[in-house]
Parts: structure tokens; C-alpha cells; sequence
């Protein structure tokens, strides 16, 4: 099965597509309802409760419907929460979760979506109604589809930390998961010892039975240094995923799939930041030795960081004390612009360490 085929369905688009898709179904307040609504264009509500399991159901649907309508002027997919906005649902008639409602150009006046709750059904709904030709767009998934095929490859290769989630196309809780694991994906799309994975254990049982999965979904982590697997018996959401997986694989990503300040830091070669900046140069040279020799001692993803020291205490030896402070200000000047996700990542792991050197 292609990446773009599996049911999870909607994900990351080059660059924090996690956020975007929050931007692509509009948020409906009390503030801004008759603003937004009833105007200038056509607008399908949803209104929902956060604690129904239907809205949660229809959510990765809904939110593809968001995104294929993004560029379309004439249409608004919006969506208002009717726990915070009661006032707003009575108003409407609402009495169950979730309600679809079409508000055509210039009227409060709704008609009910009475139709099938898929992307596809409400998307045919919207062009009817709106005089729209939008098609749902197929957006690629970060999630690795795993089969009988390529299970142990990818899951028992000692070099990757892999969480796995064993599903059922027809499980509700499933479904339910689906947005947030596909953020989890998103968020690690660009550590190369990370793997977010799934495997539909239902049409490949073997694979569940082998692993004791005996409902849906079942999480399994498999770190470097135990493919026999653990129960991931975490939260579920978002930054429980994330919390879990920086702590398990020595890594710092916020939910946005960001590195944060404390990316790249070892305290072992901190300390010999302080001594290496404190000294005289004579003794400058006896510490850069100390330092190469703990960053060989690393492991796993720490190895770069650990390169990345040795060669930032060699440019601090060559260029002078105020190195370090101006190379962090340039880093900061290019991590402002418009950087690809690779060169955000290198640029922030050298602004991390070089902060020790400045601040030391």
C-alpha cells in the first residue's frame, strides 16, 4: 500500500502542515460568528462537543474537507464547539453531535447536511451548494505503513526507535487516534532514528498474535535496545506522544516538529565548555582534547552533537572570544527566514552549543 493510500489520510505538507491544518478548518466563536458567516461566501458549519465520539470520528474527515477548501474564496468550512458556545448552538437548533449545517452567501438561514460524513460526501455537498469544483486533496502520510513484508526490517533495525500502532480499519478509537498520530509522525519526520509506524492488525492477525495485541488500538514501542517491544501505556495526546518519545530516544522536538533550546546540549561536554572558555590559551589546548575525547564516548544521535563541540571549540581557538557571540546572532538573523526543515534543524543545533560557549 502506498504512503498516500493508508487510511490515517492527512499529514504534513513539506513544512509544518501540523499547524496549517488547524488554520484550515476556521474556528467559530461567539466574536466572530456573524463575521465570518453569512457574509461574502458560503459557509458549512459543524457543531460539535469535544467529548463526542462522533465529532472525534469525523474529524480527520472534516479536516481534509478543511484543507481541500483552503484556496476556495467563495467557501468557508468552519466548525464552532458547542461546550465553550452554547449560545451559538441553541440559536440554531442544535441538539446532538455532531450537526452539519450550510449557510448559503448572505444568510444566517442554515440548511441540515443530512448526507454521508466523509470527506468525499461533504465535499460533493459544498460544490453543489457553493458552485465550487473542489476534488479532496490526496496528501501524503508520514505514518510508515507496516506489512508482513517489511515489519522486522523497519521495526527490529537496531538503529531506529520505532512506535508502532496495530489498528483496525472499523475501530472507532482508531479513527479516533488517526489526527493526532499523524502529528506524532509529523513532528519526527526529520530524526532519522525515529519511526512512527502502524500496521492494520486486523487483515495481518499473525503479526498482532506474535506482539499479545488483543484490542484497538494496541501502541508498542520498540527502542534500539529492545525490539522485543513495551506497551506504550502513555496519554494520547499530542504532547504525551512527543514528551514520550524525546525522553525514550535523546532527543528535544516541540509539538510543532521544531528542536528546542535544549536540542544538541550534553552536559558532560558543557562542563568542559566552562573550563575550555575560563582558561588561558595554553591551557585551551589540553581541554580541546578532553572535549574530543567525551564526544567519541557518545552514542546514537548524540554522535553529531558531540562533532558539532569538537569542531565549535577548534572555530573558538582560531577566530577569538567573541566567535561565539556573533556566530549565535548570525544563526539567529537565518533561523528568522524561510529555511528549509533540514537547514532549521542544523542551524539550531549549532546555535544550541554555541550558547554554551557565549554564555560560559
Amino acid at each position: 500500500m502506498a504512503r498516500s493510500q493508508i487510511y490515517l489520510g492527512f499529514g504534513l505538507l513539506v513544512l509544518l502542515f501540523v499547524s496549517a491544518v488547524a488554520d484550515d478548518v476556521v474556528v467559530l466563536t461567539e466574536d466572530n460568528f456573524e463575521k465570518e458567516v453569512g457574509q461574502d461566501r458560503g459557509a458549512l458549519v459543524e457543531f460539535y462537543a469535544p467529548w463526542c465520539g462522533h465529532c472525534k470520528k469525523l474529524a480527520p474527515e472534516y479536516e481534509k474537507l478543511g484543507a481541500s477548501f483552503k484556496k476556495a474564496k467563495s467557501v468557508l468550512i468552519g466548525k464552532v464547539d458547542c461546550d465553550e458556545h452554547k449560545s451559538i448552538c441553541s440559536k440554531y437548533g442544535v441538539s446532538g453531535y455532531p450537526t452539519i449545517q450550510w449557510f448559503t452567501k448572505g444568510s444566517l438561514e442554515p440548511k441540515k447536511y443530512e448526507g454521508a460524513r466523509t470527506a468525499e460526501a461533504l465535499a460533493e455537498f459544498v460544490n453543489n451548494e457553493g458552485g465550487t469544483n473542489v476534488k479532496i486533496a490526496s496528501i501524503p502520510s508520514n505514518v510508515v505503513v507496516l506489512t508482513p513484508d517489511n515489519f522486522d526490517e523497519i521495526v527490529l533495525d537496531e538503529n531506529k526507535d520505532v512506535l508502532v500502532e496495530f489498528y483496525a480499519p472499523w475501530c472507532g478509537h482508531c479513527k479516533s487516534l488517526a489526527p493526532t498520530y499523524e502529528k506524532v509522525a509529523a513532528v519526527f519526520k526529520q530524526e532519522e532514528g525515529v519511526v512512527i509506524a502502524n500496521v492494520d492488525a486486523d487483515k495481518h492477525r499473525d503479526l498482532g498474535e506474535k506482539y499479545g495485541v488483543s484490542g484497538f488500538p494496541t501502541l508498542k514501542f520498540f527502542p534500539k535496545n529492545n525490539k522485543a517491544g513495551e506497551d506504550y501505556d502513555g496519554g494520547r495526546d499530542l504532547d504525551d506522544f512527543v514528551s514520550f518519545i524525546n525522553e525514550k530516544a535523546g532527543i528535544s522536538r516541540d509539538s510543532k516538529g521544531q528542536l528546542t533550546s535544549k536540542a544538541g546540549i550534553v552536559e558532560s561536554l558543557d562542563a568542559l565548555v566552562k573550563e575550555f572558555v575560563a582558561a588561558s590559551d595554553d591551557e585551551k589546548k589540553a581541554i580541546l582534547s578532553k572535549i574530543e575525547e567525551e564526544a567519541a564516548k557518545l552514542k546514537g544521535s548524540s554522535v553529531r552533537y558531540g562533532q558539532i563541540y569538537s569542531k565549535l571549540a577548534k572555530n573558538y581557538m582560531a577566530k577569538g572570544s567573541d566567535y561565539a557571540s556573533k556566530e549565535v546572532e548570525r544563526l539567529e538573523r537565518m533561523l528568522s527566514k524561510a529555511i528549509s526543515p533540514a537547514k532549521a534543524d542544523e542551524f539550531t543545533l549549532k546555535r544550541n552549543i554555541l550558547s554554551s560557549f557565549a554564555s560560559s
